[in-house]
C-alpha cells in the first residue's frame, strides 16, 4: 500500500500543526501556517518548467537548458564527490543547464524555510544530526516518487534499468510502505572500531562473545585506556545501533521488524532488555561519563590519540577521520559480539544496509533534472567517483571494481562477506524521527549511568505507543 497524502483542505488543524512542525514549517512564523502548507508546482516563483524532448540519452525528458539546484550534507563524506565528480557528470549531459551547488552542516536549518516557502532545491543529501524528516517529508507529499528513476535505462547501458544496477535492497531501504521516495547511495557497514596497530602492539583480539569482549575491557582498562566510548552530545545513535544490534543476535531480525511496525511491546521484548542490561554494564564500567558532553568527532580524535580503544560506527568513520588518523593507526572493524551460544545469530551476523540518504524535491522548479542527477549518480563513472574521493563503496558494485579500499572499508567489507546471509537492517529512525530522538535520549540515560534497562524499554516503549495511536503520523511497514 503506498502512501496518499490527504490534501491541506482536508486536514484538522492537529494534523496539519504536527506535520508542517514535524518537516520544519513552523520555523518561519512569518510565513504563516496556510503559505506553509500551500506549496504546489504553481505556486509563483516556483512554477515548474516544462519537460524536454525524451531520447536515448535523455530517457526521462529533463530540459536540457533547466538550472538544478544542490544540496549536500558537508559531514563524513564531504562535498568534494558532488563538486567534482557528480556535478560535472551532470554539465557534461546538459552543458546548456546551470548547476547551483551549497553544502550545510546543517540540513533542517537551512532548508526548512526553503519548504515552508514552496521554493525547494531540487536534490538534496539530507543526513547529519540536523536532517529532516523523512517520514514526515514524505507524508506531506514533499518527495518526489523515484519509480520513474529506476525503471529508467541505465547510463552505462540502455538495455539494463537502474534498479538492475544496483546490489539487492537498495530500493526497499528507500521505500514508504512499497513506494521509492529515498536513495540511500554508500554501501554501509555498522560495528565497533579499533586501531588495528594499538590491538597488534597489546596483543589483544577482537571478541567474539560476551566473555571474551568483558575480559578484553577489563585488559584495556588495566592498561589506563578508556576502552568504550561514543559521544554522547550528538551520536548517542550510534550507540541504540549497537544495542539493536545486539538483541537481533539474541532473539533473530524480528526483533527489529516488530521495532519498525510499532507492534505492540516491541521494544520491551526480552532480547532488548538482554542487550540494554549488558550495554549499561559496558557504560557503568568501562566508558567516560564526560564523553556525554562531547560531539562525535571529538571522542573519535581520542580514539586516533590511542585514548579510547572501542567505538561504534559505520565505515564512513575512517574517511571522516583521516586528517586526524596517524599513520599506521590501521582503522578495523569488530562485529557487535555474541551473548550466549543460544543467540539466534551467529558471532558473524551485522547490520549492514545503503546509508546517506538522497532526495528530489517533489514541488521544486526541476524535478525532473533532480531524478537526471541521481541516474548520473547511479552511473559506473558516478559510483567509481564517489569511491575514489571518499574510499567508500557504493550501492553500484561495477564502481568498486578493482579499488583498493583503505584498511578500514577493506576490514568492513571483509566482515560483510563473512557475514553472507545474516545481514540485516532497521528502519524506524528513518520513518520516525521523534522515535529516533527519544531512543536516543534513552540511550543516553542508560549508558551514563541515570536508568536501568527496564526503565530504558519502558521510556521508548511509552514513545512508540503514542505515536502509534496518533493518527497525524503516517505510518509504515515491512
Amino acid at each position: 500500500m503506498s502512501i496518499t497524502p490527504e490534501h491541506p483542505a482536508a486536514l484538522d488543524r492537529r494534523t496539519v500543526l504536527r506535520r508542517a512542525a514535524a518537516v520544519g514549517m513552523l520555523a518561519t512564523p512569518a510565513i504563516g501556517l496556510l503559505g506553509a502548507c500551500a506549496t504546489s508546482s504553481n505556486d509563483g516563483d516556483n512554477e515548474q518548467v516544462a519537460g524536454g524532448t525524451k531520447s536515448e540519452k535523455n530517457p526521462l525528458g529533463v530540459k536540457e537548458d533547466a538550472a538544478i539546484e544542490v544540496v549536500i550534507f558537508n559531514g563524513g563524506y564531504g562535498e568534494k564527490y558532488a563538486t567534482d565528480v557528480h556535478e560535472p557528470l551532470y554539465k557534461k549531459a546538459f552543458p546548456k543547464a546551470e548547476v547551483k551547488h551549497q553544502a550545510t552542516q546543517a540540513v533542517s536549518t537551512v532548508l526548512q524555510p526553503r519548504f515552508a516557502s514552496g521554493n525547494p532545491p531540487e536534490f538534496v543529501n539530507n543526513s547529519g544530526e540536523k536532517l529532516m524528516d523523512f517520514g514526515a517529508l514524505v507524508a506531506d507529499g514533499q518527495l518526489q516518487d523515484l519509480t520513474e528513476l529506476w525503471d529508467a535505462p541505465s547510463v552505462d547501458d540502455p538495455a539494463k534499468k537502474v534498479r538492475d544496477t544496483v546490489v539487492p535492497g537498495t530500493i526497499e531501504a528507500g521505500s514508504f510502505n512499497g513506494k521509492p521516495y529515498v536513495l540511500y547511495y554508500v554501501s554501509t557497514v555498522f560495528g565497533i572500531w579499533y586501531s588495528g596497530k594499538l590491538f597488534k602492539d597489546n596483543g589483544w583480539a577482537p571478541a567474539k562473545n560476551w566473555e571474551e569482549f568483558i575480559a578484553l575491557l577489563t585488559a584495556i582498562k588495566a592498561k589506563g585506556i578508556t576502552p568504550y566510548g561514543y559521544a554522547g552530545a550528538n551520536a548517542a545513535y550510534y550507540q541504540w545501533n549497537v544495542i539493536l544490534t545486539h538483541a537481533a543476535k539474541i532473539g533473530g531480525v524480528d526483533v527489529l521488524k516488530n521495532i519498525d511496525n510499532l507492534e505492540d511491546g516491541a521494544w520491551q521484548q526480552d532480547a532488548v532488555k538482554q542487550a540494554a542490561t549488558a550495554w549499561a554494564e559496558v557504560g557503568a564500567k568501562f566508558s567516560d561519563k564526560s564523553f556525554e558532553g562531547l560531539k562525535h568527532t571529538d571522542v573519535q580524535l581520542r580514539q586516533n590519540q590511542y585514548k579510547v580503544a572501542l567505538y561504534p560506527s559505520g565505515d564512513w568513520l575512517e574517511g571522516e577521520q583521516k586528517k586526524d588518523t596517524p599513520a599506521g593507526f590501521d582503522y578495523q572493524l569488530m562485529p557487535v559480539p555474541s551473548m550466549s551460544a543460544s543467540d539466534k545469530l551467529p558471532a558473524t551476523a551485522l547490520r549492514a544496509t545503503a546509508g546517506e540518504g538522497y532526495f528530489v524535491s517533489a514541488k521544486s522548479k526541476n524535478p525532473k533534472g533532480g531524478l537526471e542527477y541521481m541516474r548520473q549518480m547511479l552511473s559506473k563513472e558516478g559510483a567509481k567517483g564517489f569511491t575514489e574521493v571518499v574510499k567508500a563503496p557504493t550501492v553500484v558494485p561495477a564502481g568498486s571494481e578493482g579499488f583498493a579500499f583503505p584498511p578500514g572499508v577493506a576490514s568492513s567489507q571483509a566482515a560483510l562477506k563473512a557475514a553472507g546471509q545474516d545481514v540485516f537492517n532497521l528502519y524506524f529512525d528513518g520513518w520516525y524521527k521523534e522515535l529516533d530522538t527519544e531512543a536516543r535520549t534513552a540511550t543516553n540515560e542508560l549508558m551514563f549511568g541515570r536508568i536501568n534497562a527496564d526503565a530504558f524499554v519502558e521510556r521508548i516503549q511509552k514513545r512508540a505507543d503514542a505515536i502509534k495511536k496518533d493518527s497525524s503520523v503516517a505510518k509504515f511497514k515491512r
